[in-house]
């Protein structure tokens, strides 16, 4: 199966998702995959199978969120420099979303710009993080506040790398489905209810659908002007929880699972979506063995944190919120005192 990305307001920009085992890859330039040691051990010596090229280099970065750093990026440059990589080299993004936002800024910065590719190897990155051009790391203040938007050239899903994934990372990965299954379609999240994931059938049904549907948003909006907020749904609150716990404590997608629970405590207090169908995504997420639970420490900490959530402006904080299941409303004007209340919830002090 093949998506494609148009981007309607950039130039030229179209590529393709293709979904469906790796086939030979042919390139006539320098090639540079960079990956970790986790997926290199299970991994590397498959795809290096299906590359062809004239040159080709593996960087070998450290596995986790932590390293997703500035420091990160300057050693994979540093390499990039020794290989002679020249501005119609490519690099190659082959593991989860860390691997693929680092490899990705790493080709916008180097020599103003080169190519490259994903091969995702998570059920997250290959749902969301491979798809639509974000790159970037974190650092002290939050998650992905220094990045760019730098599209791929390709982007090549093959489930099959999914066989070797631990099950938490799984579970993470289909977070980002049930995302987007609640923010635009009814009928998708009333197939996850009923859907057993370890089916390679449904599997495959349901990493299509999540991909035809951000395909579907990032065509509309590449830098997030408008509807592709919408994407951060469980995102403010969940990357509050990871930067709280220095990203140690929860993969991504189990933030995410967290965040989503309390974007729909909120809604619901906002009348947006009632207390049924806030209780049903919920049950989904722990049907999946997802966290729904956090004890926020601080309620005041934890609010002022959402401050320095990129969608935030002139002093507003934007939440992405459920309207009933299957579609969204974004709200910018939400009382600081009903937000603290639904914090107070989450076991925690003012």
């Amino acid at each position: 199966m093949v998506v494609p990305i148009e981007l309607v307001h950039t130039q030229n920009t179209k590529y393709n998702i293709t979904i469906d085992a790796l086939g030979h890859l042919t390139f006539d330039t320098k090639v540079v995959i960079v990956t970790n040691p986790t997926v290199a051990g299970y991994h590397l010596e498959t795809l290096l199978s299906h590359i062809s090229a004239p040159e080709l280099h593996v960087v070998t970065i450290p596995d986790g969120e932590e390293f997703k750093t500035l420091e990160t990026v300057e050693k994979i440059l540093n390499k990039l420099f020794d290989y002679k990589l020249d501005r119609k080299s490519l690099l190659i993004a082959f593991g989860g979303g860390v691997i693929g936002d680092m490899t990705g800024f790493t080709a916008s910065l180097y020599q103003r710009g080169i190519d490259f590719i994903q091969i995702p190897t998570t059920l997250l990155s290959q749902v969301d993080a491979s798809v639509g051009g974000k790159t970037g790391v974190n650092n002290a203040y939050g998650k992905n506040l220094i990045g760019a938007f730098y599209q791929p050239k390709a982007v090549y899903i093959d489930p099959k790398f999914l066989k070797t994934l631990p099950p938490r990372e799984f579970a993470a990965g289909v977070a980002e489905i049930i995302k987007m299954a609640v923010m635009f379609d009814k009928d998708y999240f009333e197939f996850l209810e009923q859907a057993d994931l370890s089916n390679e059938e449904a599997l495959k049904e349901a990493i299509a659908k999540s991909v035809t549907l951000k395909a579907w948003v990032v065509n509309q909006d590449e830098k997030e002007a408008g509807i592709r907020a919408v994407l951060n749904y469980g995102h403010t609150f969940g990357h509050v929880v990871e930067n709280e716990t220095h990203y140690k404590s929860y993969l991504h997608g189990e933030a995410v699972a967290i965040g989503m629970v309390m974007a729909n405590m909120l809604a619901v207090e906002l009348g947006l979506v009632r207390q049924e169908d806030a209780d049903r995504i919920k049950s989904l997420l722990e049907k999946f063995s997802l966290p729904t639970g956090y004890a926020i420490k601080n309620v005041d900490d934890f609010y002022d944190h959402f401050f320095l959530d990129k969608k935030s402006a002139k002093g507003r904080i934007k939440f992405i919120l459920p309207y009933g299941i299957g579609d969204f409303k974004i709200v910018s004007d939400a009382d600081e005192t009903i937000v603290k209340k639904v914090l107070k919830r989450f076991g925690a002090t003012a």
